[in-house]
């Protein structure tokens, strides 16, 4: 029944190897996949189960539930290969105990896969479909030799209604795969395997604009540059993301007045804000309310929450972490040019210039791992967060976007730069820093040596104001 999959599979090593150590356990097995909208989460499940996949059923957007039932029977009758048009099955009950019988039909000595897509649409208020698919799991499911997958785009969903139910799912996830964007460095063996060679600049450029969501890289074309590409996906009318913002936060969560208001109030300041700075600044009350909007985005992996150095868990600052989001907010959206050349002539623009900069620190903030790793620190324990002191008639504040707290007893500074070469310290800039470390361990006391690191895309230039001060210079291939 199931078609092959001919399209490229690169990376997420670890989540295959979690699926595939399902099929050979000795036990049924439930596993959830989260992620994003169009991370690649169907297509990973049926790639990987392309030969053992039983069954699958894709919950459909803002369908009555008698739609639902009925596509439940199209695809039952396409795996039976059943010529007889049944009634489709009164209720999700009804639906299971279909299945029941479907699978008892299959060979037992081969594991057999059944994936529920898109569950959240499946599982619609008064719909009963988990307390229907929970009966199915308890009642036989758990004893066969089986592998039922359920994934969903609206992870905290998941999490709240699957993952943590207290009803009759409760403890029954036996595996949990959380899909990611793709990293630097997979974006790059994606586009490679489609015979795209990009330079590493030229990636970072479009990842900036787009992220590692695979469904967005299948736009980019070969032969044309990295600005063209985002102008051609992100600017044409036809593009596939010249209005995606505005389908894609209502396609996760329902009424997302709320969540629009805090994604755009976060875009406004990139270096991020505290929750009382959202609470005032988008006027939603500081409650439950709130705190769900939060969780909602920060699963789905749109915000990242980053500790405040020195500060309580509740000191935490919210940040706009999803590139394309970001991107849409600053230039897409505010677009006035009707040429086809909007973003050529965007990008050459100071206003490019200076949010590249912060772009390529979130950049930065999502490889922490591939830092460390550059820096040979990776088995040595180290926190990232930030550090922020607000400023006064006094004192002028201090803010550094990134920090690592390490074990063994040094704190590491990073001064980020997207620049297109080789990149020279100055005496101004290097002043800067010097003060800014002294300010520091002023304001923390701590008893760390502290050192600066400095990530720039092609390196820094080693110099008189460099050599005593910054003890390690990464670049762009680092993160790769």
């Amino acid at each position: 029944m199931a078609k092959k999959n001919t399209q490229l599979f690169i990376g997420r090593k670890e989540e295959q190897k979690i699926l595939r150590e399902a099929l050979q356990s000795n036990e049924a097995e439930m596993i959830a996949v989260i992620g994003r909208r169009r991370v690649g989460k169907t297509f990973l499940v049926k790639t990987v189960y392309e030969k053992e996949m039983a069954f699958d059923l894709i919950g459909i957007q803002d369908s009555e539930l008698a739609v639902q039932l009925e596509r439940f029977r199209d695809r039952l009758m396409e795996y039976t290969q059943s010529r007889i048009m049944l009634p489709a099955p009164k209720d999700w009950f009804e639906a299971f105990n279909w299945l029941k019988s479907y699978l008892e039909t299959l060979p037992k000595e081969q594991k057999q896969v059944v994936f529920f897509d898109e569950l959240p649409w499946l599982a619609t208020h008064k719909s009963n479909f988990l307390q229907a698919f929970g009966y199915f799991w308890n009642s036989w499911a758990w004893q066969q030799n089986l592998v039922v997958v359920i994934c969903g785009s609206a992870a905290s969903w998941m999490i709240q209604k699957v993952v943590n139910d207290t009803g009759g799912l409760h403890n029954r996830i036996t595996r949990r795969i959380f899909l990611q964007a793709f990293t630097l460095g997979e974006t790059e063996e994606y586009l490679l395997a489609r015979g795209f060679k990009f330079k590493r600049y030229q990636i970072a450029q479009l990842y900036m604009a787009m992220g590692g969501i695979p469904h967005y890289l299948k736009e980019i074309k070969p032969g044309i540059s990295a600005i063209q590409n985002i102008n051609n996906i992100c600017f044409l009318p036809n593009g596939l993301l010249h209005d995606e913002f505005l389908r894609l936060y209502p396609s996760l969560f329902p009424n997302a007045d709320r969540h629009f208001a805090i994604i755009r109030t976060l875009a406004q300041k990139q270096s991020g804000l505290a929750r009382q700075e959202l609470v005032t600044q988008t006027k939603i009350s500081d409650g439950g309310g709130l705190t769900s909007v939060l969780d909602e985005l920060s699963y789905s992996g749109f915000i990242t929450q980053y500790s405040n150095f020195g500060r309580s868990t509740k000191d935490k600052i919210y940040r706009l972490t999803d590139e394309y989001s970001m991107f849409y907010l600053k230039f897409i959206e505010k677009n006035n040019l009707e040429d086809e050349d909007a973003w050529q002539h965007l990008s050459q623009t100071q206003t490019y210039k200076t949010w590249s900069g912060y772009a390529f620190e979130n950049l930065c903030l999502k490889h922490i791992g591939m830092i460390k790793k550059a820096m040979s620190i990776a088995g040595i324990y180290a926190q990232s967060s930030t550090f922020y002191k607000k400023g006064d008639a006094e004192d002028s504040g201090i803010q550094i976007d990134l920090l690592l707290d390490r074990k063994d007893q040094v704190i590491n500074l990073f001064e980020i730069k997207f620049y297109n070469k080789t990149y020279s310290l100055d005496k101004e800039h290097a002043e800067q820093l010097q003060k800014k470390m002294w300010r520091f361990e002023e304001l923390t006391q701590t008893q760390k040596q502290v050192f600066w690191v400095f990530i720039s895309t092609f390196g820094l230039n080693p110099n008189e104001h460099s050599l005593d001060l910054v003890s390690q210079s990464l670049t762009l291939d680092d993160l790769f």
